[in-house]
């Protein structure tokens, strides 16, 4: 698997890296091991979970895999903090005290004294961004955090953290930034891919799939075993079932036809191949799932393609 520099930084991450949001909720370890083993298998290096994914269980999985799957010193995990979950009620803190208690507890999880990225999870408009910046800076200067970086910003909010952090050189400087980008959603276009290049940073592609509606597996409905049918998950699959979606999965079932490939495949090298991106996260509930989207590395798309993808998404 190709691997790319993440902006300015000599961090190098395979530009496709594998999503945690399900293990330990609805991914149990075993398959959680076997997602892991075959995403190695294919050349991939780039682990990513947050603290607040299935309430901490992601980590302790990911955790449990070092040292028996893989070496610690093989593979990039990424983390973030920010959000909580109190009393079902989502909740973001993005204070100092806040971010470095959450930060020593996902160590302790993954049991590693270190994180490869850290990243704070989301803006936070209550609090200072200087002191959110700090964090950063102690988990950097202490070792905590070999590189850090910002997840769901936009291109202003990028440009001047990335700004801040630059303009002194004992301040951790941001190396990636996290957003959702894919073919039903492309608000990442608009500055903040562009801010991104601009200030050196690593764009990293959340929900490349639109959350697994691009791999047309709602075109007649919802499955029982789909993450649509979830409780939990239902809420954020329903706003890509609209009918602009639907003319835009048809879009891509009729090229992937056309081209001998899965939507899904297209899809996921629309996003991996599109400029300023530097990884795409994927996830899955099992291996053999897993397996099938790691064939999209098998293909490119022709210009031709890419484009009237372009046009018809827009």
């Amino acid at each position: 698997m190709e691997l790319r520099r993440a902006g300015n930084s000599g961090l190098t991450l395979s530009r496709l890296g594998l999503g945690t949001m399900t293990w330990g909720r609805d991914t149990d370890e075993i398959e959680a091991a076997d997602q892991c083993r075959a995403f190695l298998d294919a050349g991939g290096n780039f682990l990513d979970t947050a603290a607040t994914y299935g309430d901490g269980d992601s980590e302790r999985v990911i955790g449990g895999l070092i040292g028996t799957l893989f070496n610690r010193d093989e593979v990039i995990i990424a983390t973030k903090a920010g959000i909580t979950f109190s009393d079902g009620a989502r909740k973001v803190d993005s204070s100092r005290h806040c971010l470095i208690a959450e930060l020593d507890r996902s160590l302790s999880r993954l049991g590693t004294d270190f994180v490869d990225i850290w990243q704070i999870h989301a803006w936070d408009e209550l609090v200072p961004l200087d002191d959110t910046l700090s964090a950063l800076d102690y988990a950097y200067t202490t070792g905590r955090a070999r590189y850090v970086g910002v997840s769901n910003y936009t291109g202003w909010q990028l440009a001047r953290a990335a700004t801040k952090q630059q303009a002194n050189s004992m301040k951790a400087p941001l190396t990636t930034i996290q957003g959702e980008y894919s073919l039903l959603n492309r608000n990442a276009e608009f500055e903040i891919i562009d801010a991104a290049v601009e200030c050196g940073v690593g764009f990293l592609a959340w929900a490349p799939l639109a959350r697994g509606v691009l791999t047309g597996k709602y075109r007649k409905g919802i499955p029982s075993d789909s993450r649509g049918a979830a409780p939990h998950f239902a809420k954020h699959i329903e706003p890509y079932l609209d009918s602009r979606s639907a003319k835009i999965v048809e879009a891509v079932a009729v090229a992937a036809e056309g081209l001998g490939f899965s939507p899904l495949e297209v899809a996921l090298a629309w996003v991996r191949d599109a400029p300023g991106v530097t990884s795409s996260l994927i996830g899955a509930r099992t291996g053999a799932q897993l397996r099938g989207v790691l064939k999209s590395e098998e293909i490119s798309l022709p210009e031709i393609l890419r484009t009237a993808l372009d046009e018809i998404s827009l």
